[in-house]
């Protein structure tokens, strides 16, 4: 993936993309291309007026461009400006509360993606029976290990085609991948480190 095709955030664009409608917008506009405030609407059950004031916001803080290439008259496409967003420790750092939010809102998009998955795994044709699971591991980690295992697991998945490139081989699909390395300091450790 190419820098251009990324956003990082910054304690002030944090501000822009810290809602829930925010995030779920600019997952869709990534995921299924450009769209009206309409039908957007339509697909995250909000009026359009909503959608309409989201996308401005969006667009403010440059996650969103209006495609003027589409559409005819008084209607209003939007595109995604970048293909992926990058929180870096520094700026979550920096804006606490806003990094709160947006994260909440990522999390809650991943595990509506999750339960929409589930929803559908049996009706999975068979040749995807070894290609799927739903796993989770407890390990003792250093910081620095488990620093090594993020970008490790990053670099893997990164190595993959991204739903986005070109050309798409016969058989492909949309594969969802969640790398999640969430660390829970034990009181112990916060006590010592008092």
């Amino acid at each position: 993936m190419t820098e251009e095709s990324r956003i990082h955030l910054s304690a002030h664009t944090l501000k822009g993309i810290a809602h829930p409608i925010r995030v779920r917008l600019l997952g869709l506009l990534r995921t299924e291309g450009p769209s009206t405030a309409t039908k957007l609407a339509e697909r995250i059950g909000q009026s359009s007026g909503v959608t309409s004031y989201h996308l401005r916001q969006l667009a403010q803080y440059g996650f969103v461009e209006e495609a003027t290439d589409l559409g005819t008259g008084r209607e209003r496409w939007w595109r995604a400006s970048h293909k992926s967003t990058t929180l870096d420790a520094p700026a979550a750092r920096e804006a606490p509360v806003e990094t709160e939010i947006y994260m909440r809102a990522v999390a809650t998009t991943s595990a509506e993606r999750v339960d929409r998955w589930l929803g559908e795994a049996t009706s999975i044709s068979s040749e995807w029976d070894n290609a799927m699971g739903l796993n989770d591991y407890a390990l003792m980690l250093t910081p620095e290990e488990a620093t090594r295992l993020l970008a490790q697991l990053n670099e893997i998945v990164q190595s993959y085609r991204a739903y986005y490139e070109q050309p798409v081989p016969e058989g492909a699909e949309r594969v969802e991948v969640q790398v999640n390395v969430m660390p829970f300091l034990s009181r112990r450790s916060n006590r010592e480190e008092n």
